[in-house]
């Protein structure tokens, strides 16, 4: 590199004086440029409130910003004798000879103009669009300029292809060196953990944020319970979907999401099955069992509990009280946070009656009320104050949350149900911000009827944790969303089920029998699960059924005498009562009426004898199966990708609004990405 530079200063000493002329329409074309690099000639925001600016230009001032340490000053020079050997390269081509070529990482040479262009093969691929080392030009406009300027001209209005390709890992490896940005092949070549920055070539491709920006709650997976010492399961159901939507939107960004991020009851209670509803007059939702053959051993059986919640007439419902609690900080300042966040609530206002009515809080550096309680008809006050919305400033979640509860307060009147819908990434990093703490305080308020679900947005900082915590102590649901189509999905097809419980405090225990269960485990429901005590105890919180919401449920079943059982018979054990092998076992659900403080009780026998499984169960084990490839794939044996893609397309079923379909598309993706 210093032969180079050498010869390229002594190129530029012997070369004759510029012309002014040709100097100062080098000048006025380089700050033309670097004016359309800008975009805007407003004074630049600070940098935690400034949004994140995908491709190679982001990376670009990322690298150069790093380079500010004494030994860093002559890879900076660098940088700037490579766009002025660029600028000149036409008149130098004639009157000295190029510079000695450089080993790349793939062993051939190339000159230093090859090498630039192989670091930002972007550069000319769009006229309009300043390149890289377009935006150097001010620190190379005083560099003398050849007074015959017609092949510069031409250079910088040339396309410029990338070098020709080297081997994919070398060449990766040789670009992320050189600039500071990681490729694709570079993401996907390293150790899980050390990856943060964006796809090449491909610009304004996301890759995966670093995984300690974003929280999820910690739980190991469930154990396999042997059921003559453990006979009984019990555990709060889940109708939160978010885990799902966080998973897809990993994958379609094209890196796989982090095992404490997959909560296989989230994946599948996110697809809709044919369950019976239950009858009038009976409990507001029904049980239905099913027992099959395991997809991944044939040895087992899966469990499946279903439960269906009836939907009353909507002309029967009593009018909503909802307070929008709104995320305005710095951090919602992206795309997909605050925009898709506007467009998310505008939507659901089609679902709501005249008589509902709707208040807005925001939070950021403080919290306020930006919407006065507005009645649902009056549809563009309610817009233009969504429209008025901004991102900027630190997240002061707790005074946001409190304002909204006081809101609600305030609206509450006899006969309407108060909701407060939280929208945000997650990211409380003012007030409260432990989810111990903010469990306390969600548990206190929920006393008062009002009940919290919260919607998340975006990635990068995603607090799942925090969501998690909000949602199951605010007696609501947590959707994580990352489309306009999930948009509709959560708050237009299942805004009833959201906003309009009917059973709180849902228990699930199942009591195995000894005599024809050896061993089980229960797939999913980690962060739910319950002490055998808390099933009967009224003061324990538990899940909430909404409006025709489902939920379901599998366990893994190991019958006695099955070559497939993994734990062996304690030699001094209690002898086991024998009892009736008819029966797998026994199923209790306790509910209570919303605004009642005593639990009513359902108990059910489960049968022993398989079936044949139906399309919904087929495809409810694909899910688990992907979820358990995800996550930890310990009890699948030689079951993969191949199988639990083939399992979810026959069981497809007729799939009207396209989700199972999609299901299949993201297994071949995890495959791809997993390879």
């Amino acid at each position: 590199m210093t032969d180079d530079l050498d010869r390229l200063r002594a190129a530029l000493k012997s070369h004759p004086a510029p012309d002014g002329a040709a100097k100062a329409e080098a000048l006025r074309r380089a700050m033309e440029n670097f004016d359309r690099h800008q975009g805007s000639a407003q004074a630049p925001r600070p940098n935690q409130d400034r949004p994140a600016r995908a491709g190679v230009l982001k990376g670009v001032r990322e690298m150069m910003s790093r380079l500010t340490t004494r030994p860093a000053l002559a890879a900076t020079a660098s940088v700037v004798a490579i766009g002025v050997a660029i600028t000149v390269y036409p008149e130098l081509r004639r009157s000295v000879s190029a510079p000695s070529p450089v080993a790349t990482a793939t062993g051939e040479a190339q000159t230093g103009e090859a090498r630039a262009r192989q670091s930002f093969p972007e550069v000319g691929r769009d006229a309009g669009t300043a390149s890289p080392l377009e935006s150097t030009a001010p620190a190379i406009a005083a560099a003398p300029t050849p007074k015959a300027a017609p092949e510069a001209d031409a250079l910088a209005d040339m396309p410029i292809a990338a070098a020709p390709p080297a081997p994919r890992k070398e060449a990766a490896e040789a670009i992320t060196a050189q600039t500071g940005i990681m490729t694709e092949e570079a993401f996907r070549s390293a150790p899980s953990g050390d990856v943060a920055g964006y796809v090449l070539p491909e610009a304004e491709t996301v890759l995966a944020p670093a995984p300690l920006t974003e929280a999820y709650p910690e739980a190991d997976p469930n154990p396999l319970k042997v059921t003559a010492e453990e006979p009984v399961s019990t555990f709060s159901i889940d109708t939160d979907t978010a885990s799902y939507a966080v998973l897809r939107s990993s994958l379609t960004n094209g890196y796989l999401p982090p095992a404490e991020a997959v909560r296989v009851e989230e994946m599948v209670n996110y697809f809709p099955y044919a369950y019976p509803a239950p009858d009038e007059g009976d409990a507001p939702f029904r049980a239905a069992v099913t027992l099959f053959e395991t997809p991944w051993n044939a040895e087992t059986r899966l469990l499946r509990i279903g439960l269906q919640g009836e939907l009353p007439a909507t002309d029967d419902r009593p009018p909503l009280d909802l307070v929008f609690l709104i995320d305005t900080s710095g951090s919602m300042d992206d795309p997909k946070k605050l925009p898709l966040l506007k467009q998310s609530l505008a939507l659901m206002l089609g679902e709501l009656r005249p008589e509902d009515r709707i208040a807005i809080v925001t939070y950021a550096g403080s919290a306020g009320l930006v919407l006065e309680p507005t009645d649902a008809a009056d549809r563009a006050t309610i817009l233009a104050a969504l429209d008025r919305l901004g991102a900027g400033g630190s997240t002061a979640g707790a005074e946001g949350l409190r304002l909204a509860y006081r809101t609600a307060e305030s609206m509450a009147g006899e006969g309407r149900i108060g909701r407060i819908l939280l929208a945000t990434d997650g990211d409380f990093n003012v007030g409260i911000h432990d989810p111990e703490a903010l469990k306390d305080f969600i548990a206190q308020k929920r006393e008062s009827g009002t009940y919290l679900s919260v919607l998340g947005f975006g990635r990068g900082n995603l607090d799942d944790a925090t969501m998690q915590a909000l949602a199951q102590n605010g007696n609501g649901t947590a959707a994580y969303i990352d489309t306009l189509a999930e948009a509709q999905k959560v708050l237009v097809d299942q805004l009833s089920g959201a906003l309009f419980p009917i059973a709180d405090d849902v228990k699930i225990q199942i009591e195995f029998n000894p005599a024809a269960v050896a061993e089980y485990r229960l797939i999913g429901y980690e962060t739910r699960a319950l002490a055998r005590e808390d099933f009967n105890n009224d003061r324990v919180d538990a899940g909430e059924i909404g409006a025709g919401h489902q939920v379901t449920a599998l366990y893994e079943i190991t019958p006695v005498g099955s070559k497939a059982r993994l734990t062996d018979p304690l030699r001094y054990a209690e002898p086991q009562l024998a009892g009736d092998a008819a029966e797998l076992g026994f199923l209790k659900l306790r509910y209570k009426v919303p605004g009642t403080a005593t639990s009513r009780l359902i108990e059910t026998p489960i049968p022993a004898t398989p079936a044949e499984a139906d399309p919904d169960a087929r495809f409810a084990a694909a899910i688990a199966g992907m979820g358990q490839l995800l996550s930890g794939p310990k009890y699948l044996g030689q079951w993969g990708w191949d199988d639990a893609i083939t399992l979810a397309n026959g069981a497809r079923g007729g799939d009207p609004y396209g989700y199972r379909a999609e299901a299949v598309q993201l297994m071949r993706l995890a495959q791809s990405l997993a390879r």
